[in-house]
């Protein structure tokens, strides 16, 4: 025979890894410094520069 499984527990135990997991989500998103956006923000501009430099000018 099965356990008994209080299923209100179940419930509020699956909001909090819900909310848990939202949480981490936010804090990668939101959570770095001004200078960690500024030099994310300055590598991808520069991988767009070279690979615009790289193309071929086919379309002009």
């Amino acid at each position: 025979m099965g356990d008994v499984v209080n299923l209100r527990q179940v419930r509020k135990q699956k909001a909090r890894a819900s909310k848990e997991r939202e949480a981490e989500a936010n804090r990668a998103k939101f959570g770095r410094t001004k200078a960690e956006r500024d030099s994310q923000s300055r590598e991808e501009q520069r991988k767009k520069s070279l690979l615009d430099g790289a193309k071929l000018g086919g379309n002009e």
